[in-house]
């Protein structure tokens, strides 16, 4: 990814967005040698890639943007109460203004940010400034694309390729927070008034999805399999692709047919099965790729899932792919479920602070910024049979759910990312006085259930940390190398945005694209057998409705802290509806019998759950508001309603 870091400098700056802090005058202050002329700069594929990969530089890290990272804005996460500069508490407050620089006085947000650059500060990245610096510098490299001359038809659709999917990229995450906006699709002069009217939802998604499919048409599957990528052949994994591009068409035209988008676009709150059809359709283009064995991509093993969140010991290696012996093979090979990931900047982030905003202070960390998982989201988490919890408190003979013996066979994934009461959290030497910390602590009034720097809720999330990452193991210790590094879409989630999309375009949860052989329960159930989970129940699939309810759940517990629960409950139109604006904790004591070596089987009294906070939202917290200096511009570009 770095091989055209140096071109990038002497090709690309005289292109950004003036804006940034790259300025204008910085460039024209460079030395005579280093200024070229436009045709220079896109002459042959080397220069016009490094012009091009600029855009890479621009994708927020949003899981190590700052000393510690709130990303889970829905009704799965809640912050401890020592702090409170995080947009997660800004919005359980309805402060959704909270997303913008001026009002975030810590610049702790990845979404904007007061100083920004292309370089390699994890601190200098956020979507709203580098997002439309992209839009623009993408547009200015499809104007001159007829400036290629010394290049094959394969580098020149290679170039187009990445630079229409940025485009595209970058309006789908503006549109999914923000709504209907300009598209831009052109360099907009600087000596002329702006007064491009914002778009419905459903005419700015055309707009991704016509640059999203020429990307897909553009773009290969591997990169190292073509002329040109066999040059960095082993260093392409974040470079656009086809894979990239279908999966991001899809998910623009199922964002667009969902119901809160529907509803603006169209006054129908339901979902709009034209663009879920189309939806579908992309989706089972990228798995007849994945699953015909012409990619790099697969579901890693359950034994390998969390090399999709962190690596460590690894010199400091992006998460998302791992080498595994596949039946039939002698050789391991590369496994990737990452589809879409930016660039890693700054070893030691994830050490500094990421990995320390899970345990509680002072017992297993430092820091007084910790995200706790809500009980009622960690309820998503059904049993191993793959029947979901109708209660908590209630015991269920059909699921096996046990109240008194809460932990007991719960769906493998509840293990893997949740710590609850009694679960080891250290496994080297301890000063005697505080050894009895080594085991999770949970039960109403234990230790770890500090509400300003420990659980509040009753749960500790370790999906993206080795249980080693406390002061005791060292596991987050510089040596480490731990690297957190949550990608933007891996593969698990096209399969439940498939399955999503079929049900509704084909009215049945047996529904499927006409071209893919699996259908919408098929696809869900592909991700459950990777984590030995049981198959959606026969009871949930005599109705689409029945059925949304366990892809709804599906989605909660496989992409869970992820970052898509916010913007699911909101196109779900669900947001502002009880129960999805509560927050509780999980209350119990623990049963004389408690035993530290079989946690999973522990019984506990007293089970219920407790409302920590209710968001008291409306119609208007379905959309952020924009910044009031760019709706202030011109009359055209208007306010979300409410703001």
């Amino acid at each position: 990814m770095k091989k055209y870091f140096k071109t990038i400098v002497k090709y690309s700056l005289i292109f950004g967005l003036c804006a940034i802090p790259v300025s204008c005058e910085e460039y024209l202050e460079r030395s005579p040698e280093t200024q070229i002329s436009e045709t220079e700069a896109f002459e042959n594929f080397t220069k016009f890639q490094g012009f091009t990969e600029e855009l890479y530089q621009t994708i927020p890290d949003f899981t190590n943007g700052y000393w510690t990272n709130s990303w889970n804005w829905g009704d799965d996460e809640i912050q401890s109460t020592a702090r409170d500069f995080h947009f997660v508490c800004k919005i359980d407050n309805g402060n959704f203004w909270g997303w913008q620089s001026e009002h975030d006085g810590w610049q702790a947000g990845w979404m904007n940010r007061r100083s920004v650059s292309t370089n390699n500060d994890r601190m200098a990245k956020d979507l709203w400034t580098l997002g439309w610096a992209g839009v623009r510098k993408a547009n200015i490299g499809l104007a001159n694309m007829d400036k290629l001359t010394d290049a094959t038809q394969e580098e020149k659709d290679m170039i187009k390729g990445q630079l229409l999917f940025f485009r595209a990229w970058y309006h789908f995450q503006f549109m999914q927070y923000f709504g209907g906006l300009p598209y831009i699709d052109t360099v907009l002069p600087s000596d002329q008034p702006l007064r491009l009217p914002r778009l419905s939802y459903a005419e700015c998604a055309e707009k991704a999805a016509a640059d999203f499919r020429e990307a897909a048409d553009l773009l290969p599957v591997d990169w190292d399999n073509t002329v040109v990528g066999k040059k960095t052949s082993g260093k392409n994994d974040l470079r656009i692709n086809k894979i990239m591009a279908l999966g991001y068409l899809g998910k623009n035209y199922l964002w667009a047919g969902s119901p809160l988008m529907n509803k603006v676009s169209t006054g129908n709150a339901a979902y709009n099965i034209e663009f879920c059809k189309k939806a579908a359709q992309a989706f089972a283009e990228l798995l007849n790729h994945t699953e015909s064995g012409s990619s790099k991509y697969g579901l890693l093993p359950f034994a390998n899932y969390s090399d999709n969140f962190y690596t460590t010991g690894k010199n400091w290696g992006i998460p998302g792919s791992t080498s595994v012996l596949l039946p039939g093979n002698t050789v391991p090979v590369k496994v990737t479920e990452a589809i879409f990931r930016g660039p890693y900047w700054g070893a030691n982030g994830s050490n500094w602070g990421t990995s320390k905003q899970y345990q509680p202070a002072p017992v297993l960390a430092d820091g007084d910024v910790k995200f706790l998982p809500t009980a009622n989201y960690v309820d998503n988490y059904g049993m191993a049979n793959g029947l979901p919890i109708t209660s908590i408190t209630q015991a269920d003979a059909e699921s096996g759910y046990d109240p008194t013996r809460p932990w007991q066979g719960r769906d493998p994934r509840f293990y893997n990312d949740i710590v609850y009461d009694g679960v080891k959290c250290v496994t080297g030497t301890m000063p005697a006085n505080v050894e009895a910390d080594r085991y999770a602590r949970l039960a109403t009034g234990g230790s770890y259930r500090n509400i300003g720097t420990g659980s509040r809720t009753g749960y500790l999330l370790y999906k993206f940390i080795p249980i080693t990452a406390n002061k005791y193991d060292g596991g987050y210790d510089y040596g480490n190398s731990l690297n957190i590094h949550i990608p933007w879409m891996r593969l698990s989630d096209i399969y439940l945005m498939y399955a999503e999309s079929a049900a509704v375009a084909y009215n049945s949860p047996v529904g499927k694209d006409p071209s893919y052989a699996k259908t919408a329960v098929d696809a869900i159930n592909v991700v459950r057998d990777r984590a030995k989970v049981g198959h959606v129940a026969n009871k949930f699939l005599g109705s689409v409705d029945s059925f949304m309810n366990e892809v709804r759940r599906e989605r909660a517990v496989e992409l869970a802290f992820e970052g898509h629960r916010f913007n699911d409950l909101r196109r779900w139109l669900l947001l502002i509806q009880s129960p999805y604006t509560l927050k509780k904790s999980i209350e119990f004591d623990r049963d004389p019998s408690f035993n530290v070596a079989t946690p999973k089987t522990n019984k506990v009294l007293n089970i219920r759950e407790t409302v920590i906070l209710e968001r008291n939202f409306s119609e208007k917290h379905y959309w952020l508001p924009l910044k009031n200096t760019d709706v202030n511009m011109y009359l055209e570009f208007q306010q979300n309603p409410g703001w």
